[in-house]
């Protein structure tokens, strides 16, 4: 039995009108080195990206940058930033060959099952044809129901395997309440806003 083609307006859907997101986690020096002096660099990286990017406020070590626009926006930020990780974060020891970038993107948990795929396979086959690492964490971010996918390479690997990525999640959007990571976000605060919304009894 035949069903019509394309009869519920099946995901071939114009690349530029998909919107993207994209959660990274950075430390310190990362973040140091994406802001750059008096905030130089991620205003070129914004202008010549045209995706918008914000860094959480906050004094603990790790710090959230979101990424959003369409997904070369999004793409060529990414890419930016990876090469930009390199020249200043590079161990510069003079042994031949690049230093590895790590980026940590912030995802889902109920998305990560689809990019592991059956028994590995989806993971296992993003690793052999970008050639960067990548790793799915086996335990939630504190106090959220968000997963870090580590991908580590250099840049141009981290760019095909980070389109790989991005290409499984917009296909397997999350199931349920998203609960997003907050680095240095007290449980009590989760406690408190969880008791506000239970019933008086």
């Amino acid at each position: 039995m035949a069903s019509p083609d394309g009869a519920s307006g099946g995901p071939e859907e114009p690349e530029l009108s998909i919107t993207l997101t994209l959660r990274m986690l950075m430390h310190g020096k990362e973040i140091g080195s994406i802001i750059g002096k008096k905030g130089e660099t991620v205003k070129r990286i914004r202008e010549q990206s045209s995706a918008r990017i914000t860094i959480s406020e906050g004094s603990c070590p790790e710090r959230i940058t979101t990424i959003t626009g369409s997904t070369d926006a999004v793409f060529r930020a990414v890419s930016m930033i990876a090469f930009k990780l390199e020249e200043d974060l590079g161990s510069g020891d003079g042994v031949g060959g690049r230093t590895p970038v790590t980026l940590r993107l912030v995802i889902p948990a109920s998305q990560c099952g689809s990019l592991i795929g059956k028994a590995g396979a989806k993971i296992r086959e993003i690793r052999e044809s970008s050639g960067a690492q990548v790793q799915v964490a086996g335990d939630l971010l504190p106090n959220s129901t968000e997963r870090a996918v580590t991908v580590s390479g250099v840049p141009d690997t981290i760019i095909q395997c980070v389109r790989q990525i991005c290409a499984v999640i917009l296909e397997s959007p999350p199931k349920g309440a998203t609960i997003p990571y907050h680095p240095g976000l007290s449980l009590g605060t989760i406690l408190l806003s969880a008791n506000q919304v239970r019933g008086s009894g």
